[in-house]
């Protein structure tokens, strides 16, 4: 029987999200691509460093502790890279030498690799290549574009702290299409009038729903050892405010799932709570809101709905 991926928590990353390539990207633009080859075989004991979504990955894989059977871990991340597999080594012996419990990897030499998000169960694709990430937004797929950020973390903090944005991430862009062509006030009444009643799921709900399947476990395990404190924490940050709070928060019953807290702004900067909350990634459809706040956070765009209709066709 094969290694079963349908009861964990699948993420795909690509090397551009997960390492800084600054270095590598210049150099294969400026040399072509079989010196660049030759250029990484000659470097492969030579670390890439850390890049934007590392400490969350990185923390990420650490809740695997969790697991009953050590080999049977909860959360399962695959590099799905656009590099062949020769130059794909020093990729994978950076993860041998940060310690990152990863061995599974798509090299596609080139082509995009999305179409291998839905083959192998990801919940979240996340990728440093805007382009990879909304031709996965086009196929429908959970595909984030791993914004560049100046961000730290204390690497001494277990802590795994996730925030989304609600509309066009959590949910569809339903009411965003409303708020968009007739205002605030119609869209105020809109959500008024349908307050119990449930939005579609949008391209993250899944996560979101993977997440809560690990916290159930951090709950049992506090209830069996009171001294253990839950590690993983999830936080909504939308833009929503009253009356309109109320759908977000029945359409999260319907789905069966749950976030810790919530800020309901109401037009006020996501940055002033994302700067306190200090979320390891927080996704949100409008870049807008991610601007300010990657100075302080790591940030990615979730290139979905009517507010990327630019990027991405109308229904998608």
């Amino acid at each position: 029987m094969g290694y079963e991926l349908s009861d964990r928590l699948v993420v795909g990353i690509a090397s551009s999200a997960l390492f800084d390539l600054t270095e590598s990207d210049a150099y294969f633009r400026e040399h072509g691509e079989k010196a660049y080859r030759r250029h990484q075989d000659e470097r492969i004991d030579d670390p890439l460093r850390p890049g934007v979504a590392f400490p969350f990955i990185k923390r990420l894989l650490s809740l695997n502790d969790l697991a009953a059977d050590a080999d049977d871990g909860l959360v399962e991340v695959i590099v799905v890279s656009r590099n062949d597999p020769n130059t794909g080594l020093r990729v994978m012996r950076s993860i041998e030498h940060h310690g990152l419990p990863m061995t599974r990897a798509v090299f596609t030499q080139g082509r995009s690799p999305h179409p291998y998000i839905g083959a192998l169960g990801m919940s979240l694709f996340l990728s440093g290549n805007r382009e990879d990430v909304i031709a996965a937004s086009r196929e429908g797929f959970p595909a984030g574009h791993v914004l560049p950020s100046a961000a730290t973390y204390d690497e001494t903090d277990r802590s795994v702290v996730v925030a989304f944005d609600f509309d066009g991430v959590l949910a569809d862009d339903g009411s965003e299409r409303v708020f968009r062509e007739e205002g605030i006030e119609k869209y105020r009444a809109y959500e008024a009038s349908r307050k119990a009643e449930p939005l579609e799921p949008g391209p993250l709900q899944p996560l979101l729903r993977d997440l809560n399947r690990i916290q159930r476990i951090e709950e049992q395990r506090r209830l069996e050892s009171p001294e253990y404190e839950p590690r993983l924490r999830i936080a909504l940050v939308t833009a929503r405010g009253a009356p309109a709070h109320e759908r977000a928060i029945r359409s999260l019953q319907s789905w069966d799932v749950y976030v810790n807290e919530a800020f309901f702004l109401g037009g006020v900067e996501k940055v002033r709570v994302l700067e306190v909350l200090r979320p390891l990634i927080f996704f949100d459809d409008q870049t807008t809101h991610l601007d300010e706040a990657v100075e302080s956070i790591a940030g990615v765009h979730i290139p979905y709905g009517v507010a990327n209709a630019d990027d991405v066709p109308a229904g998608q």
